[in-house]
Order: C-alpha cells, then structure tokens, then sequence
C-alpha cells in the first residue's frame, strides 16, 4: 500500500468564488499544494536538491464543495510505477463528513535542476513517497 500524506484546508474569503463556494482555481492550488508538501517532507535530500516535478496533466472530479470558514482534509499518494519521466499522483478532499467531494488524478513530469530536462524516475526515488511508514 503507498504511503498517504494529509493536509487540511480551510476555505478563505479570497477562495470563494460568485457561487458562494470555493472556485475551482484554489481546488487546482490545493491538489498542487498537496503533492509539493509531500515531496519536500518525504522525499530524500539529495533528490530534493537534484530534482524537481511539474504538471503535466489534472483530471479532476468535482462531487461537492465547501464555503467560507469550513475545512477539507487532502489526501495523497502515488498511484503505481512511474513511467519514464512521469509519476501519476491521486488526491482526495472530503468534507466534515468525510464525504469525498473533489477527486484527482494528476500526472507529473520529473525535471532535473541543472538542465530544466526531463528525467527519468527511478524506483528508489519515489521509494520514500510510496513506502508505508511504521
């Protein structure tokens, strides 16, 4: 099973859009907030500091939503192996109620530092993101 980070959110006025709840916009800010929060606590130094991740792609599922002041918890993980340069990530949001609102799928592409050229993702690196802790 892969490790699972978590953060909480909680909508702001500047989060809310003409509808009266949080705008898709800061849905796409959290899922990335989600994913580079992980990897700088998780990954290792080295790699950190070698390495860093773009998005490639969001599918994203929208089921409900919150309003200002009320609070989601994020949840992440890697989803399989990584293919090539690429890494597909999930992330959850549910409500007070535990109920799963908003759904990714997101793909990222590795990066190394020096060159700004893809890089291929080897095992080891994500071991540290992916590996149950214990």
């Amino acid at each position: 099973m892969s490790q699972r980070f978590t953060r909480t959110f909680t909508a702001l006025p500047e989060h809310i859009d003409e509808l009266g709840h949080v705008n898709n916009a800061i849905w796409v800010q959290w899922i990335q907030d989600m994913s580079t929060s992980h990897w700088e606590a998780a990954a290792r130094p080295e790699d950190k500091a070698t390495y860093f991740w773009v998005v490639t792609r969001h599918e994203i599922d929208y089921r409900g939503n919150v309003a200002e002041g009320e609070s989601v918890t994020g949840t992440t993980w890697i989803e399989g192996t990584a293919r090539g340069a690429t890494s597909v990530r999930r992330v959850e949001f549910r409500d007070a109620n535990d109920k799963v609102i908003v759904s990714a799928a997101t793909t990222w592409a590795m990066l190394e530092r020096a060159s700004n050229r893809l890089a291929r993702v080897r095992p080891e690196m994500l071991e540290a993101l992916t590996k149950e802790q214990g």
